[in-house]
């Protein structure tokens, strides 16, 4: 790190010095670039992902697509329509098929199911169903019902399901395709069977339809105030010139520079949210990816030993799932352990079951290698970064140094499109890291200065994000 003291608001060097007694702002811009490989995560919010808040405690909302969902389930076994007759299922009198979903109006998984309330009358849905050619015996395979829904569903029934009330238009079995149902047939749906709409059809000089939308999620987030003091010197020890560097209080000034930026990459990473009351004001803290994650998002798990690529892209279809507004890119901060693991090579490593076997699949279970594609680049702000390229989406791992002891065998999966850092700034002040100098009391020979900073993580979508955990 180069030997650099001063700035001016403006973020660029040497037009005003640390012996100035007012505040300098703006040196968030620069403190980013301190020793960039020591504190990966804070650099990337600093650089792509910087968003100012006027509030100490900022609200944002979160909106989930349903539109890229708008699947269900059979809550019930029903037998849906008693014989097929005159070109369609006939219905007896109580026929309703329930249905449910597992997200709620937010587009947020749910453990207890809800009801889907994006179904409307005069929409197609395609139900997974059993059919009997002969009247009687269902085939054991499932077939694919297309239906329309003939009125509102009934929401007033069950309040964790909607009682769809349907008119058949088509049946056909993967694989063969059309089946044209004989005047005996049956048809019957199973609890847990899938459904989802395909569509809606009106009739020509129709109506307009009733229509629904989703909801978004309201969350908040807090800023943290960070605050790191050069010690008191006196006056003497200021005019005193030192071994190993001559002025001690710049030597001590730098590293607290460091000091602070390294407190903000903490909190980043593994703060606890929170707005506590004291007797002085409240205490906020910034929630940090990793617990946040741990507690919203997801996890996956893998072994040194025995985990392969094959394992890997597993994990991946479901952490690149398009419907939790997944960005296609993510930032991967790993420990040194997790990365040694990512780039050795060998028959039985990850590599090895990969890029390193060659062109087609092995005897010993190797994965085709143009299912991976991995690079070792050097990123943008100066980190070595290994780009992992997978069918889903890539992958861009760099190694955390602060992920060690407890968390050596971590890694997090960010979307950075659903991250953002927020310095607080607003009626002309801007609370972003700053040095407020000269803070000692008046009659005191000596100085003693303070480089604060007022921020804090936002995470949204944490679906998007993910921990990977090694053992």
């Amino acid at each position: 790190m180069a030997d650099q003291y001063s700035i001016n608001a403006g973020g660029s060097m040497q037009s005003s010095s640390i012996n100035d007694s007012r505040r300098m702002y703006n040196f968030g811009e620069r403190v980013a670039e301190l020793a960039p490989a020591q504190s990966p995560f804070f650099v990337y919010l600093s650089k792509v992902a910087k968003k100012s808040t006027d509030d100490p405690v900022f609200k944002f909302l979160e909106q989930r697509h349903q539109w890229q969902r708008r699947n269900f389930e059979i809550k019930t076994t029903n037998e849906v329509a008693a014989a097929y007759s005159s070109g369609a299922f006939a219905y007896a009198s109580n026929d309703k098929v329930l249905v449910d979903c597992l997200y709620d109006k937010y587009g947020r998984a749910v453990s207890t199911a809800v009801q889907p309330l994006f179904l409307l009358k005069d929409q197609l849905v395609q139900l997974e169903c059993k059919y009997a050619s002969d009247g009687s015996t269902y085939a054991a395979d499932v077939h694919h019902a297309t239906f329309k829904i003939t009125a509102d569903p009934d929401l007033a029934g069950d309040a964790a399901a909607s009682g769809l009330v349907l008119a058949f238009i088509s049946l056909s079995k993967p694989g063969v395709g059309a089946i044209t149902p004989a005047n005996a047939s049956k048809l019957k749906v199973e609890a847990d069977g899938k459904g989802q709409v395909i569509g809606s059809a009106f009739a020509e000089g129709g109506t307009d339809p009733e229509g629904w939308k989703d909801e978004m999620y309201d969350r908040e987030g807090y800023v943290q105030i960070f605050k790191t003091a050069i010690p008191m010197f006196s006056g003497t020890a200021m005019a005193t010139r030192y071994r190993g560097k001559a002025d001690e209080y710049k030597r001590v000034w730098q590293e607290k520079l460091m000091e602070h930026k390294m407190d903000i990459e903490h909190a980043m990473l593994f703060g606890i949210g929170s707005d506590d009351s004291t007797s002085t004001g409240p205490v906020r803290r910034t929630w940090g990816i990793l617990p946040y994650t741990e507690r919203h998002g997801k996890i996956k798990s893998f072994t040194y030993a025995s985990s392969t690529y094959d394992n890997f892209l597993t994990a991946m279809e479901d952490i690149f799932a398009p419907e939790s507004g997944n960005s296609g890119n993510k930032l991967v901060l790993a420990s040194r352990k997790v990365i040694t693991w990512l780039n050795k090579l060998g028959a039985d490593s990850f590599l090895g079951n990969t890029v390193a076997l060659g062109h087609t699949a092995t005897t010993s279970g190797g994965s085709n290698a143009y299912a991976l594609d991995i690079q070792n680049v050097k990123g943008a702000f100066g980190h070595n970064v290994s780009t992992v390229n997978t069918i889903y989406g890539n992958l861009h791992f760099v190694a955390e140094p602060l992920f060690r002891g407890m968390y050596e065998d971590y890694a997090v999966m960010i979307d950075m499109k659903n991250v953002n850092y927020r310095p607080l700034a607003g009626n002309g002040v801007n609370r972003d890291t700053h040095i407020i100098t000269n803070v000692q009391n008046n009659n005191v020979d000596g100085r003693k200065d303070i480089v604060m900073t007022e921020a804090g993580l936002e995470i949204q979508l944490p679906e998007t994000h993910a921990i990977l955990k090694w053992s």
